[in-house]
């Protein structure tokens, strides 16, 4: 049995999008105050203007790291652990009430698509008092695959 080669595939940007598109869970990497990662597992979607969504809270760690340094990573994973993945670095947004309400609604159709009420869905949000971090991707790594160096394939 030959081993599985890791792998390395540059893309465009239209081609990560496409990439991290179907892929709602993900890890935002965000930086502490004392200058340390902060990692927090989120959902998430992507917008139509190609930017990561993230609905949060305003009092979350990631929420308030992100103001304060607004360049965040965000690492896009297979549901199976050995598939492929990706890093995006961004520059972050962090949308709060009353402006999140609408970003909330294109948030919520990127990862579910129409809500039958969307008025209620609104409330809901502003009720919450929500926030959404949206993500401007400037550079990522390629797909990528783990496994052995090529050097080792037989």
């Amino acid at each position: 049995m030959s081993p599985q080669i890791a792998t390395s595939t540059t893309v465009s940007r239209d081609e990560l999008l496409d990439f991290i598109r179907p892929r709602h869970q993900a890890i935002v990497i965000t930086t502490r105050a004392g200058g340390r990662p902060q990692a927090s597992p989120v959902t998430c979607g992507v917008d139509a203007g190609g930017r990561i969504v993230v609905s949060t809270y305003p009092e979350r760690a990631k929420t308030r790291n992100a103001r304060r340094k607004p360049q965040v990573s965000v690492l896009f994973l297979s549901e199976d652990f050995d598939g492929p993945w990706v890093q995006v670095d961004g520059d972050t947004e962090v949308i709060d009430m009353p402006e999140a309400a609408d970003a909330l609604v294109d948030y919520y159709r990127a990862i579910a698509g129409e809500h039958p009420d969307w008025d209620e869905y609104r409330a809901a949000m502003i009720r919450q008092d929500k926030s959404l971090l949206r993500i401007t991707p400037t550079s990522w790594g390629p797909v990528a695959t783990g496994g052995f160096p090529a050097r080792l394939a037989t």
